[in-house]
Formats: structure tokens, C-alpha cells, sequence
């Protein structure tokens, strides 16, 4: 192909920005549970990564997309940042790795209620190493006093290793649009990467998987959330409007199974219907879901599974 047939159409939305146009890559880094995936959220007004209470709901890198007539931020959820134990663990640090060392712009975020610790400490210092601008945001200071936040921000600013450090709340909404303001002027100028109406990467298959997973880690406790993952068997729309969903749920014990099924099967019901309406309202159209447990011993040992399960490409 020659360098005429390179150049992209005239009228193309990648290329037709004014000057000025910044486009670029936003890593959003942390320990776990300390909100990355709801600051991404937040940012594009749309739910694009599950949420949970549970550390670790983040398993692979997502990208959020949020195009302006000024910028295009695409922001690179990632899971949170942990000592690995077994491969799957090691996949999702390679994926935060990369997250960061890829980026324009790191967001990283910690938690005000536990302040600075070690685990953040090893954050800052990864992320010190990278080329990117590095703002922190200091999520949930809606829910600490004034008195509090204030040493933290001394104590952060005096580590040198943030242009900026933001209190924010992104459930409230607070400050996030002083954030984004200084991720944009940190980017550089360029075209756009994707097209204006795309939001993510994922793909429908993707997001159905996470949704039940998300579901599960909502109704489940102790160490069933961390042991599941979740296969997509089969997603046909048919001629009536409705689309037929089947997917298997992976524990490593029998014990996990018996939770995750419950009493006379309520646990997967409940999990099941609660599915069924997000992915309903995602879809725009009426869905039939169909979930099965099963016992996989040691999954997240098997490098194969792991791969199936779209966990593997860097562990």
C-alpha cells in the first residue's frame, strides 16, 4: 500500500479536530478498593467496569473513551496493585504494569480513611519511574473532615512525586471536573484513536461475563468472590426480540458451588435475575439467561482456563 492509500478519508472523525486537539492515554492506578473503576465510570457518565466492595474486582485493563470537541481521553482502568500469589495474580499486575508505563497521564488514586500506606507507597514508587504526568486523586473526601484531609495532602505533596494532588469524590461528583481539566492539559495534542461515539474496548461478550461476575461478588462473602470466574457459552438474539444468554460459572470447590447455588437454588436465582435486568437495560431488549456452577479445581492455576477466560495473554 502506498503512502496516498495510508492517508485516511477526507471527513474522517479521527483526523477532523481543531487545533489545539488533545488526544492521549490516562492510566488509572492504585492499590485495591479504592474506587478506580467508579472515578472511570464517573468520567464517562456511563457504566463501562463493575463495581463492588470487594478488592480485586478488577481482573483485566479496560479502556473507557471520553471524546470531546476538544480532547479524546481514553482512560485505562486497571486492576488494583497487589503482591500476586498464584497466575491469574500475576496477569492482573502485569496488566496495572502496563497501564501505567503506557500512559500520558497517570491518575493515581488512594483511599483518605486508611491514608498513605506501604501498599501506596510502592505505587508512588513504580509510578515515580514512568514518563507520565502523575496527578493524585484523594477519592471518597466527601466522607472525611477537613482537620483529616489536610495533613494527607501535606504528607503527599512532600514526596515529590505529584504535579497535582486533587481531593475528589466520584460518587458525589466532587472535583471530578477539576480532574479531568488537569488530565486534558497534561495531554498532548494529536488526532483522536477512536471514533467520537465508541466508550470502551470491551466487547458485548466481555461485559456480560463481568456483569454476572459482578452480581456474584455483590451476593457472595469470604473467599467465594476471588475464587469465580465466569464462561460465556452462548449469547443468540432470536427472531422475537429476545436474546438467550448461557454461561457457566467456575469455583474451585464443591463448597463454593453449594453457596453460590443456595437453598433449593435461590442464591443462583437471585444472581440470575439481577443479571437479567442490567444486561436488559445494556442490550435494549428482553433477555433469557441461563447459568450453571461448576467445579474447576485450581483454575486459576491453569494457564489454558486462564486464557479461555481471557485472563492469560501476560501472566
Amino acid at each position: 500500500m502506498d503512502s496516498a492509500e495510508a492517508q485516511p478519508p477526507v471527513g474522517d472523525p479521527l483526523t477532523q479536530v481543531p487545533p489545539g486537539h488533545r488526544s492521549g492515554f490516562v492510566g488509572i492506578v492504585g492499590k485495591p478498593n479504592v474506587g478506580k473503576s467508579t472515578i472511570l465510570n464517573a468520567f464517562l457518565k456511563t457504566k463501562v467496569a463493575i463495581t463492588s466492595s470487594k478488592p480485586q474486582t478488577t481482573r483485566t485493563r479496560i479502556l473507557g473513551i471520553l471524546t470531546r470537541p476538544d480532547a479524546q481521553v481514553v482512560f485505562v482502568d486497571s486492576p488494583g496493585w497487589h503482591q500476586p500469589i498464584d497466575p491469574l495474580g500475576r496477569y492482573m499486575m502485569a496488566s496495572a504494569r502496563q497501564a501505567a508505563e503506557e500512559a500520558d497521564v497517570l491518575v493515581v488514586v488512594i483511599d483518605p480513611h486508611s491514608g498513605i500506606r506501604q501498599e501506596d507507597r510502592w505505587v508512588f514508587d513504580y509510578v515515580r519511574k514512568t514518563r507520565a504526568a502523575r496527578l493524585l486523586a484523594i477519592n471518597k473526601a466527601d466522607a472525611v473532615k477537613k482537620e483529616k484531609m489536610l495533613p494527607l495532602i501535606e504528607q503527599a505533596a512532600r514526596l515529590g512525586v505529584f504535579e497535582e494532588i486533587i481531593p475528589i469524590s466520584a460518587v458525589a461528583g466532587d472535583n471530578m471536573d477539576v480532574l479531568l481539566g488537569q488530565v486534558i492539559k497534561r495531554l498532548p495534542e494529536g488526532p483522536r484513536w477512536y471514533e467520537p461515539d465508541r466508550t470502551t474496548d470491551q466487547t458485548t461478550g466481555q461485559y456480560v461475563r463481568e456483569v454476572i461476575r459482578e452480581e456474584i461478588l455483590k451476593a457472595t462473602r469470604q473467599e467465594v468472590p476471588h475464587a469465580v470466574a465466569v464462561l460465556l457459552d452462548d449469547m443468540t438474539p432470536k427472531d422475537d426480540g429476545v436474546t438467550v444468554i448461557r454461561a457457566t460459572i467456575l469455583v474451585e470447590r464443591e463448597g463454593q458451588k453449594g453457596i453460590l447455588i443456595g437453598k433449593g437454588g435461590l442464591m443462583l436465582k437471585r444472581i440470575g435475575q439481577d443479571a437479567r435486568l442490567q444486561l436488559e437495560q445494556y442490550l435494549g431488549q428482553r433477555v433469557f439467561l441461563e447459568l450453571w456452577v461448576k467445579v474447576a479445581e485450581g483454575w486459576r492455576d491453569n494457564q489454558s482456563l486462564l486464557r479461555e477466560l481471557g485472563y492469560g495473554e501476560t501472566a
